[in-house]
């Protein structure tokens, strides 16, 4: 057969692209070449998405009857109120609001609105693929479960939460702790936490990666920072009535209403609403914590106690030394999810835009474990599964919390300081 027979051709041309489609899905070297497929396809559906599928209002027309509340110049968190309840964010949600307002002709023009969430959207893409990229330990083909969630479209693009202000904040807060950028970090951690104070989840986790990589007057100096933001962010509306503000923005008794629960439907109305099961969410909480803290975050390092006594004094800069575990972005990106995840399980009550909350960090905790492939993809399923369920039901929030339940325990028993541990605790190789 002749070398300039088409049909030779033909089948080397075809060999080729199966070649280069093969190493775009399983060569680290072609990670940001897909991760950039997928953000320019997953930037077209979400254009669909947004054109095709009618937007749903729940919140939106709240935030912005609140904020002309602030606008003609409320600052007492008790005075300001909408149709479906009272001001409950802290202060970052009133500014990111305010700059909404001017742009989208007073909070009416919802096209435009959706253009901006379906934009924030792509950026919380971007985040993921790029604190997916950084820790590694993941197969570029995992990025093509990132835009397969329907749910996550619909919270930020026909939705429009203010979850997806502080989610993206928070994955930005990652990276750059990732980075060892902890200033930087700190400071994208307090505007997360400056729009919802779901992002305390993190906030063991950070403690955790700080304590690690400095000492104690280190981590202290890190919630000084934390803590002044939100001071000053704040800042109007504690002069007003602080007791109004901190109890309205970081409200830790808030009752939910059973009817919204996505995690505890098979739980009867009464337990749900109990004081008895609360505490023992919270027990729950704190002890799981305890455990991943005690024996799973520092190993690295010979132990928390070892941990501790070192930090207790003043051993700054550990991550450097030959004898103890790196602090490398793999460990950082793996702890604070893990963090965020644990808090999750333990939560009072799930609504359908908490979702957002961990939803693209899935697919990263599921690779922290050592199941196998397909229960990986199982458990992804079952957690897609549950939150397309809705109203949901005993069937859907049981399969939500043994999915979120049995990914922890993954972990537990897999990677729980990172899939990648460092040229001195061995290498795993990615699957």
């Amino acid at each position: 057969m002749s070398q300039s027979d088409p049909h030779l051709l033909k089948l080397r041309s075809l060999h080729d692209v199966l070649d280069y489609a093969k190493a775009l899905l399983t060569n680290p070297r072609y990670f940001q070449t897909l991760a950039i497929l997928v953000v320019l396809g997953d930037a077209v559906l979400t254009q669909l998405i947004i054109r095709f599928v009618a937007y749903t209002e729940i919140d939106w027309e709240t935030y912005v009857y609140q904020l002309e509340l602030y606008l003609k110049g409320e600052r007492n968190y008790g005075e300001i109120s909408g149709p479906t309840g009272p001001l409950v964010y802290p202060a970052g949600h009133v500014y990111i609001h305010h700059l909404l307002y001017l742009v989208t002709n007073a909070g009416t023009n919802i096209t435009r609105a959706q253009q901006i969430y379906g934009a924030l959207y792509i950026v919380s893409l971007v985040l993921s693929c790029a604190i997916y990229g950084q820790a590694g330990g993941v197969p570029n083909w995992v990025l093509l479960l990132l835009p397969l969630s329907k749910r996550l479209h619909s919270i930020f693009a026909l939705r429009l939460f203010n979850d997806c202000w502080s989610v993206v904040a928070a994955q930005a807060a990652i990276l750059a702790y990732g980075g060892g950028r902890d200033v930087v970090g700190t400071l994208l951690y307090s505007a997360a936490l400056s729009v919802k104070m779901s992002a305390l989840l993190y906030l063991p986790g950070i403690l955790v990666v700080l304590f690690r990589r400095g000492n104690l007057r280190a981590v202290a100096a890190h919630m000084i920072i934390l803590i002044t933001t939100q001071v000053a962010l704040g800042l109007p509306f504690l002069r007003e009535n602080d007791v109004e503000y901190l109890s309205g923005a970081f409200n830790f008794s808030r009752a939910f209403l059973y009817k919204w629960t996505v995690n505890w439907r098979f739980v009867d109305e009464e337990t749900f609403l109990s004081k008895p099961f609360a505490r023992l969410l919270l027990i729950g909480h704190l002890g799981t914590l305890v455990a991943f803290g005690l024996f799973k975050w520092c190993r690295s390092d010979g132990g928390a106690f070892a941990l501790i006594l070192r930090g207790l004094r003043n051993r700054a800069l550990r991550a450097f030394s030959p004898a103890l575990g790196p602090v490398t972005a793999d460990y950082v990106s793996t702890v604070l999810m893990t963090s965020n995840l644990i808090g999750i399980i333990f939560a009072r009550s799930l609504h359908y835009q908490f979702y957002s909350w961990y939803a693209q960090q899935l697919p990263f905790l599921a690779w922290r474990t050592k199941y196998p492939v397909v229960v990986r993809l199982a458990l992804l399923g079952a957690v897609e599964y549950a939150w397309n369920v809705f109203p949901s039901t005993n069937t859907s929030s049981a399969v939500l919390l043994v999915a979120n339940t049995f990914l922890l325990v993954g972990i537990f028993f897999g990677h729980p300081e990172g899939k990648i541990e460092g040229e001195h605790f061995g290498k795993v190789k990615d699957e």
